[in-house]
């Protein structure tokens, strides 16, 4: 692989919200996970522990979720961000209002926002979800290990023309989550990857969003 190649496969990558049903062969997500496992690994811990979805099993953590959202209030095992100010609140609301837009959404829209929000724990009618777990013991850095580790897995995915969406609102459901994969209280739950192949189509799937350039991201030292 060239840089050029790899360029083009990082740019290629997106947050899929919108999925076809059909699902991916076992053998490509073992692919996926066998070439994530190579991402970088504080003190070679290697953290990451994956329980994945498929089938009937899909639709019952979905059907379980979807229930929990309704009737539960959030609790995440690891902090959410305490909020976001400056370029970081701009950044999340032009990505936000991108998704509207393109969905048809529009400003004061509480009903549809809302709708669209829900979405997350459909899990966007993805056939697989991954929820993506650290040692406890192992706090933050497990946690950045794990960042790395879901960062080699949408790359690899990519690769294999599989769709991903990283999702921190699923793993907002924790004790659910907890309960019904069996992790337990000595892992923390960190997100969900949902995956499968992109309904091109949907217009969910029609927008990207911009990155800051090289310049706003370092400062160069000598």
């Amino acid at each position: 692989m060239t840089p050029d190649d790899f360029d083009t496969l990082m740019a290629g990558r997106y947050s899929c919200r919108a999925f076809r049903r059909d699902p991916v062969p076992r053998a490509t997500i073992e692919a996926i996970v066998a070439t994530a496992r190579r991402a970088p690994s504080w003190c070679n811990a290697q953290p990451w522990q994956l329980a994945i979805t498929s089938g009937d099993a899909t639709e019952r953590f979905r059907a379980a979720l979807k229930a929990e959202v309704m009737s539960g209030a959030p609790s995440p095992d690891l902090p959410f961000p305490t909020g976001y100010s400056g370029i970081y609140q701009d950044r999340r609301r032009t990505c936000g209002w991108a998704l509207y837009e393109a969905v048809g959404v529009e400003k004061g829209d509480r009903a549809g926002s809302a709708a669209q929000t829900m979405k997350n724990f459909d899990l966007f009618g993805a056939p697989h979800c991954a929820i993506v777990s650290s040692p406890t013991e192992l706090g933050p850095y497990g946690a950045l290990d794990c960042g790395g580790f879901v960062t080699a897995f949408a790359l690899a995915a990519q690769a294999q023309g599989v769709a991903t969406i990283p999702q921190a609102a699923v793993a907002s459901y924790a004790p659910l989550i907890h309960r019904h994969f069996g992790i337990g209280e000595d892992r923390l739950v960190l997100c969900a990857i949902s995956f499968g192949y992109a309904d091109a189509d949907h217009p969910a799937n029609s927008f990207r969003t911009e990155r800051a350039g090289v310049a706003d991201i370092v400062d160069w030292r000598g």
